[in-house]
C-alpha cells in the first residue's frame, strides 16, 4: 500500500518540475520576442518615420543617418554582449535578462515620443541615434543572457528543444512587427496618418510590452547552475577569465560566421531581394516573407528535438553541406522566378538547411563554456561575429548588386557557410561532451 501511494507523489514532483521549467522558458522566451519586436519595428516602419527625422534636403542629416545605423547595429552589439554577459556571470542571469529588456523599453519609448526634425531640428536625429544605441546595447546583451538562461533551466535530455525557442521568439519578433505593420496599413490607418503620427504606435506597443516582460522576468528563479557555481568559486564574468578558453572563443566565431550570414540573408535582406531582384509587389513581398518566416519558426523546435536525439554536430554539418551546395542554385532560381508561390517555396527550401544552424546554435555555444563565464562566452564573441558577418550581409549583397555582379554575393554566402562547415566537422559534439556541469 505504501509503494502504491508513493508513486503518485513522485509523479507530482516530476510534473511540478516540468511546469517550473516550462514557465521559466516561456517567460525568458517572451522577453526575447519583445526585444526583437522592438528592434525590427524600426526597420518595418522606417519608410514612414524617416522623413520626420532625416529630411532629404539636409545632406548633413543624411550622413548622420548612415552613421546612426552603423553605430547602432554594429558597434553597440559587442559592447552589449560584454556588459550584459558580465552582469549575468557576476550577478545572475535573472538580473541581466531584466535589465536588458528594460534597456530596450527605454529605446522604444524614446523613439515613440521624440519630436520631429521640423520641431527641434538636428536634435531629433541625435535623440533617435541615442535610442538606437540603447537598443543595440540591449540586443547585444539579450542573446548571451537568454541563451545561457534557457540552456541552464532546461533538463539535460531536452536542452536542444527548449533552447530552440530562442530563435522561435527571435523570428517571432519579426513576425509580430510585420503583423502590426499590416494591421496599421490595411485596417486602422491611412498612409497619411501613418506618416504623420501612426508610426509612433508600434514603438509605444513595444515599450509597453517590454515593461510587462521586465515585470515577468523579475519573478524568474535564478538557475541552479549559477547558484551552484557561486558555491564553488566567486563569480567574475571577466574578459580575463574568458581568455582562459581561447579554443572555445574561436569555435563560437567559426560556427557563427556562416550561420549568421545565412540567417540575415534569408530574413533581413530577403525582403529587399524579393522586391528589387525578383520584382514582386510590396504586398506580395510581405506575404511571401511572412509565410516563409512562419515555416522557419515551425522548424526550430523540430530540429532542436532532433538534436536531443542524434546530437548537435550532425545538424550543423547538414547545414554546412546543404548550405554550401544549395545556396547558389536557390538564390539563382529565386532571382529568375516571377511567381510569388515559387519564391515562397524556394525561401522555405533554404530554411530547411538554415534551421540546422539557427535551431541549435545557442545551445551549442552554451555547452562550450563552464558556468562562471558562460553568458560572456556565448554573448561577446557571438556579437562580434554577427557585427562583422551577419549584419553586414545585406550591405555586401547590395554592394555586389550596385556593381552589376549580384550573383557574386551567392558565392560569398556559399563560401562563408563552407568555412563554418570546416569548423563543424572538426569540433566536438557538445551534446555528448558538454561543459554544462562545470562550474569552475
Amino acid at each position: 500500500m505504501t509503494d502504491q501511494t508513493a508513486q503518485p507523489v513522485s509523479d507530482r514532483l516530476d510534473i511540478h518540475d516540468v511546469e517550473r521549467r516550462v514557465k521559466a522558458i516561456f517567460i525568458g522566451s517572451v522577453g526575447n520576442l519583445v526585444e526583437w519586436y522592438d528592434f525590427y519595428a524600426y526597420t518595418a516602419f522606417a519608410l514612414y518615420f524617416a522623413p520626420a527625422f532625416f529630411p532629404n534636403s539636409d545632406p548633413v542629416v543624411q550622413q548622420f543617418n548612415a552613421a546612426v545605423l552603423f553605430a547602432a547595429t554594429f558597434l553597440m552589439r559587442p559592447l552589449g554582449g560584454w556588459l550584459f554577459g558580465f552582469i549575468a556571470d557576476r550577478y545572475g542571469r535573472r538580473l541581466s535578462l531584466t535589465l536588458s529588456v528594460v534597456c530596450m523599453c527605454f529605446g522604444s519609448l524614446i523613439i515613440a515620443v521624440t519630436p520631429t526634425y521640423a520641431t527641434i531640428g538636428f536634435a531629433a536625429p541625435a535623440i533617435l541615434a541615442l535610442a538606437r544605441v540603447i537598443e543595440g546595447l540591449s540586443l547585444g546583451g539579450e542573446y548571451g543572457a537568454s541563451a545561457t538562461y534557457l540552456s541552464e533551466v532546461a533538463d539535460a535530455k531536452h536542452r536542444g528543444f527548449y533552447s530552440s525557442f530562442q530563435y522561435v521568439t527571435l523570428i517571432g519578433g519579426q513576425l509580430t512587427a510585420i503583423i502590426v505593420l499590416l494591421l496599421l496599413q490595411k485596417v486602422f490607418l491611412t498612409p497619411d496618418e501613418l506618416k504623420a503620427w501612426g508610426w509612433r504606435i508600434p514603438f509605444v506597443i513595444g515599450a509597453a510590452l517590454a515593461i510587462i516582460a521586465a515585470v515577468m522576468r523579475r519573478g524568474l528563479h535564478e538557475t541552479e547552475a549559477f547558484v551552484e557555481a557561486k558555491k564553488v568559486s566567486k563569480p567574475t564574468g571577466s574578459i580575463v577569465g574568458l581568455l582562459n578558453y581561447p579554443r572555445e572563443l574561436l569555435l563560437v566565431v567559426g560556427l557563427t560566421a556562416g550561420g549568421t550570414a545565412a540567417f540575415y540573408t534569408f530574413t533581413t535582406y530577403m525582403q529587399t531581394f524579393v522586391k528589387l531582384s525578383v520584382g514582386l509587389t510590396e504586398d506580395q513581398t510581405t506575404f511571401v516573407i511572412f509565410g516563409s518566416l512562419i515555416f522557419a519558426t515551425i522548424l526550430q523546435p523540430l530540429y532542436g528535438a532532433i538534436s536531443d536525439r542524434i546530437g548537435r554536430k550532425p545538424l550543423l554539418i547538414f547545414f554546412g553541406i546543404a548550405g554550401t551546395i544549395a545556396t547558389i542554385p536557390i538564390l539563382t532560381a529565386l532571382k529568375d522566378t516571377k511567381s510569388p508561390f515559387t519564391a515562397f517555396l524556394l525561401i522555405c527550401a533554404a530554411w530547411i538547411f538554415v534551421a540546422g544552424y539557427t535551431s541549435i546554435n545557442a545551445i551549442v555555444k552554451a555547452e562550450l563554456f563552464p558556468t562562471n563565464v558562460r553568458a560572456l562566452g556565448v554573448g561577446l564573441p557571438y556579437a562580434i561575429t554577427v557585427s562583422i558577418f551577419g549584419g553586414t550581409a545585406p550591405a555586401v549583397a547590395l554592394y555586389f548588386k550596385s556593381s552589376g555582379h549580384e550573383d557574386w554575393f551567392y558565392y560569398y554566402l556559399s563560401g562563408m557557410i563552407f568555412l563554418s562547415l570546416l569548423i563543424y566537422s572538426t569540433m566536438r559534439d557538445t551534446k555528448h561532451d558538454s561543459a554544462m556541469h562545470r562550474h569552475e
